[in-house]
């Protein structure tokens, strides 16, 4: 791999935004492209990203801007928008990208209808580049703010995965690599689902046993699931999977926990960034088509398309047969 001096980041949300300040704490330069013309001025005007990240200061060496065209000098470009939008924005991406450039998938989701994971939609959509993922336990504002975090950077390839992690850490971000790259995806795409499950069980006040208890039997099958498609135990228990479950199902602060529990407790919620409430369907299907037994995704995914109702989901839930913990 190339020497790696300027990064692309696709997406000047919380997330794109954390990771693009996280770029220039790792010494790179950074291009910084979002789509609103107006908020990406008022991002170099003021050296912040006020909406989505209010009190953090934007690195200097962050360039906001709107044209995507400035990818093509970029040695490697994180795409960090929601994974229903991943293959729109890719289609008009990929006529920037320079052949062998690396394109690291940021966002944590299946793609409906299709059931692809986010590494397959940037191969279909630009053969040219290699694909990549970063997920792990990460809340952007820690990271924009430079708190100690840890997270797993995955590609098919060791030593460029290797190459990558380290050119893009720094004292406050470490990246553990992988090849694993399907593993890596299916714990980022399924602890969100989890994640909303557990943010019912908040809403709904059913105390923390019951809260600890979901997490568990969630894991579990979140465990089956990854295994039954290729990914290894270890990638299951490490950052893109426990470690990731267990910081989304923490709190409000998790997109998906806070909009689990709007819905536990009544509340309408439209929050269109909650990926776990686009992902349960293709979750699903691909778990049924697979034959692998996924009951709290299932109930999720039952109630968000309005087949039961969430006390109906938990009586069901609470009501399976009995069978040895596995």
């Amino acid at each position: 791999m190339k020497t790696i001096r300027r990064l692309g980041v696709v997406g000047a949300g919380a997330w794109g935004t954390a990771l693009a300040n996280a770029g220039a704490r790792a010494g790179l330069d950074v291009v910084l492209q979002g789509r609103d013309a107006g908020q990406m001025a008022d991002m170099a005007a003021r050296r912040a990203n006020v909406a989505a990240l209010p009190g953090i200061a934007l690195a200097d060496a962050v360039e906001p801007v709107t044209e995507l065209s400035r990818m093509a000098a970029c040695d490697v470009v994180l795409l960090v928008v929601p994974a229903q939008a991943c293959r729109g924005v890719m289609e008009q991406l990929a006529a920037c990208l320079a052949p062998g450039t690396p394109v690291v998938s940021c966002a944590k989701g299946i793609e409906r209808g299709t059931g692809a994971f986010m590494s397959e939609v940037i191969a279909a959509t630009a053969p040219q580049a290699v694909p990549a993922v970063l997920s792990g336990p990460s809340f952007a504002a820690d990271v924009a703010a430079g708190l100690p975090t840890a997270v797993t950077l995955a590609m098919a390839d060791e030593e460029q995965a290797q190459a990558l992690a380290q050119a893009l850490g720094s004292s406050t971000l470490r990246l553990y690599y992988s090849t694993d790259m399907r593993g890596v995806e299916i714990g980022g795409a399924t602890k969100n689902v989890l994640a909303i499950a557990a943010g019912i069980v908040a809403g709904r006040q059913l105390g923390a046993s019951a809260r600890a208890a979901l997490v568990s039997r969630g894991f579990a099958e979140l465990m089956r699931f990854a295994l039954a498609r290729g990914a290894r135990p270890e990638t299951v228990t490490g950052l893109s999977g426990l470690g990731d479950l267990i910081l989304t199902t923490s709190g409000p602060q998790s997109r998906n926990f806070a909009f689990g529990e709007a819905l536990g407790a009544g509340r309408a919620t439209a929050d269109k960034l909650a990926e776990g409430a686009f992902t349960a369907a293709a979750l699903m299907e691909t778990a049924r088509a697979h034959q692998i037994d996924m009951p709290v995704s299932a109930a999720v995914d039952d109630v968000l398309s309005g087949r039961l109702s969430i006390d109906a989901a938990i009586e069901a839930l609470m009501a399976r047969p009995q069978k040895a913990e596995g």
